[in-house]
């Protein structure tokens, strides 16, 4: 069984997670998609920097954060046969990814028929393919087909695809954690993987790691509710924060010290970024957590996490030029845009999710998985 507090400690970092995961999609610099190695290709201002060391640096912990707890959380219930818990996994996972990716395709379908939406749906590149085909109007049946299953417009999405192959892949992974011989060829591959930020399709280097990771730390029955040996959570938050500094620094201005490097170096740290970030606010937070998890509100708020991250994109990338347009006139817009534009996202999904689970308490139960109704977190 998993500790109260620990509990409470994994539907908070669900719902943080998620919080967070609005304001990197948020980020609206000229560059906006983020790899580990993204160099901006603008001048440092306070707006790039903070934009920056947040969206590619403080928040970037959340994905393996996620992935940690669902492997635990997986590893818990070896008690029910695998195939059983398959299915189950079928109808929290499987059939959510598929009716939120056609929900989005359809509002996709619809926005274009708006002009001032088709326009900001075009300009904001998301749904282009090719040079001819920036809009879903422009697509041929079999690309529509391909966004539905393999490359949701809802990008978010290829979370739930990756941990549905991992929980069936769960068998394996859990011989390759827990058999010492195996396990010392495994985690190797797996963190190579994880630092070369391999990804093909179904696998995913940074979340076979840290799924693994959750898996190995249930089945070994290493504590997680109090800080491991070298896990103090007081240095690591100064290596996190010192990284995520020295990272955003040296891409912005790392091209002329770093030359072709450059690139490999914003990757190491990177890396060193999100592990650092992880032990740091696993183990550093407690005070918070329990604050948080005290207050009605909040409890009542992270109920809608799986809303929020459902919901929330593509809408929030085909906002931000609509929102800039507005705001461009005043000084500091995109910073502005950065932070009210996430948090408007954040509150339409809640408000949405709030008022579907009081009128069809079975319908939101299913597009959800049964999340915010006493299912899984």
């Amino acid at each position: 069984m998993v500790h109260p507090f620990t509990s409470q400690k994994f539907r908070f970092w669900s719902f943080v997670s998620m919080f967070l995961l609005v304001f990197v999609h948020g980020y609206n610099l000229e560059i906006r998609y983020l790899e580990p190695w993204t160099m901006p290709g603008e001048p440092l201002t306070i707006t790039g920097f903070t934009e920056y060391f947040l969206a590619n640096g403080i928040f970037r912990f959340r994905i393996p954060m996620l992935f940690a707890i669902s492997g635990y959380l997986f590893a818990l219930h070896d008690q029910t046969p695998h195939p059983v818990r398959m299915k189950k996994r079928l109808r929290t996972l499987l059939l959510p990814y598929l009716l939120w990716s056609a929900f989005a395709i359809l509002m996709c379908f619809g926005l274009e028929l708006i002009p001032y939406s088709r326009n900001l749906i075009a300009n904001s590149h998301v749904l282009q393919i090719d040079e001819s085909k920036v809009l879903i109007h422009d697509y041929a049946w079999y690309e529509v087909l391909a966004r539905w299953i393999v490359f949701p417009v809802s990008y978010q999405l290829w979370f739930l695809r990756v941990l549905l192959i991992y929980n069936l892949a769960y068998p394996a992974i859990r011989y390759l954690v827990t058999n010492k011989t195996a396990r010392r060829i495994f985690f190797p591959i797996a963190f190579l993987l994880w630092l070369s930020t391999f990804g093909l399709l179904f696998i995913e280097g940074e979340g076979l790691l840290f799924f693994s990771l959750g898996v190995w730390l249930q089945k070994s029955g290493t504590s997680i509710e109090t800080p491991l040996r070298g896990t103090a959570p007081a240095p690591w938050g100064a290596v996190f924060i010192s990284m995520a500094l020295i990272k955003t620094l040296l891409a912005f201005n790392g091209a002329d010290l770093l030359g072709s490097y450059q690139e490999p170096v914003l990757t190491i740290l990177h890396k060193g970024v999100v592990a650092s970030g992880l032990i740091a606010c696993w183990y550093g937070c407690d005070g918070w957590v329990r604050w948080c998890m005290a207050r009605p509100w909040f409890v009542w708020l992270s109920a809608f996490s799986f809303v929020i991250y459902t919901l929330h994109a593509p809408l929030v990338a085909f906002a931000i030029n609509g929102v800039l347009d507005i705001l461009l006139p005043v000084k500091g817009a995109h910073l502005i845009t950065f932070f009210v534009l996430p948090l408007a996202i954040i509150i339409f999904c809640i408000a949405v999710g709030a008022v579907l689970r009081t009128i069809s308490p079975s319908l939101y139960g299913v597009i959800t998985g049964g999340r915010g109704l006493g299912g899984s977190i």
